[in-house]
């Protein structure tokens, strides 16, 4: 059985499709699971060894240079591979346009399906035009978790139950050689940046969650990362107030995927670093200010503390208590 999954795009969402890789293998194990994700995402997919092949998807980046004829070849390539193979099952899990092209542009055998979500989620980006790609489209319940979601599609059309905590199918950190960058022995990581800016918990909430973890008996090195030059800006000022903070360099996303993997804690709002530690079963806090907590909490692992909800983010306090239970774990 040979199947292809659409999910280009972002960070945390497809993270939060690998499950579907291990559902399907544990149904059957000889089956041949391709991916197509963003070229920025192809790192990540690409650390799960369960997925055959992984055809990288470059949209951003092509659009900006139609006129260009190394662009052009590009895209024309992109279709050759992606048209190589034919699919007993294509699954576009992300529900918009651009996904459905890609899902009508690949082939599928003779009584092959090509299937994709009836409907978006609460507050989702679903795009309904896209069913007209589709040869089977699956009804999701409107508050259906984004691991869960792609789960159920998939599982449904073939014939199984989802029974089993999400697995993502990642590997745990290699004890051996550190980037120059990371300290050491242990860390907490604050992932405190987010591009949306009504996720973001106030600073002087992240500065006195740090002078209380500094000021337990065994205080570990708090690493700031930042991903643009105001983060940058907000991670010097936290590390300004705090005794035991440093401020990274700017990271490649494979690096900062390694951050969240190797944290002794981390802390982090709703963005897809958090939910990198997360998958890894690091023991991690999750932080909601703004976005609803169904949608993407961390409920597989003990290790892993959800906080606050839209509109109702939780209390230094609450926070501070949680990492302290986590590290006394």
């Amino acid at each position: 059985m040979k199947i292809l999954l659409v999910r280009v795009s972002s960070l945390g969402d497809v993270l939060h499709n690998l499950p579907i890789v291990a559902d399907i293998l544990r149904h059957d194990p000889t089956a041949q699971v391709d991916w197509v994700v963003e070229e920025g995402y192809v790192s990540l997919v690409r650390l799960n060894p369960r997925v055959r092949k992984v055809i990288p998807f470059a949209l951003r980046r092509w659009k900006k240079g139609l006129g260009d004829a190394a662009v052009r070849a590009e895209f024309r390539a992109f279709f050759r591979e992606l048209r190589a193979e034919q699919y007993d099952y294509v699954f576009d899990t992300q529900g918009l346009i651009k996904t459905g092209i890609v899902m009508a542009a690949a082939r599928v055998r003779k009584g092959g399906l090509k299937v994709g979500m009836a409907n978006g989620t609460e507050d989702s980006g679903y795009e309904g035009v896209s069913r007209i790609f589709h040869t089977r489209s699956v009804p999701v319940a409107l508050r259906t978790h984004a691991v869960a979601r792609g789960r159920r599609v998939v599982a449904s059309v073939l014939g199984y139950e989802v029974a089993t905590p999400p697995d993502f199918g990642l590997a745990p950190p290699d004890p051996g050689t550190r980037p120059a960058w990371m300290p050491p022995g242990d860390y907490a990581v604050f992932f405190h940046a987010t591009a949306g800016a009504t996720k973001r918990w106030d600073a002087p909430n992240w500065i006195r969650l740090g002078q209380g973890l500094a000021a337990l008996p065994a205080p570990l090195p708090i690493l700031l990362p930042w991903g643009s030059p105001r983060e940058r800006t907000d991670a010097e000022q936290l590390a300004a107030a705090l005794p035991n903070a440093i401020v990274l360099p700017k990271l490649s996303m494979m690096d900062a995927v390694e951050l969240a993997r190797r944290a002794r804690l981390a802390v982090g709002v709703d963005t897809g670093l958090t939910h990198i530690a997360a998958a890894f079963e690091a023991p991690t806090i999750e932080i909601y200010v703004d976005s609803p907590r169904w949608k993407t909490e961390g409920n597989w692992s003990p290790k892993i503390v959800n906080l606050g909800d839209g509109g109702a983010p939780p209390r230094v306090d609450e926070v501070l208590a949680a990492a302290k239970r986590l590290l006394e774990g």
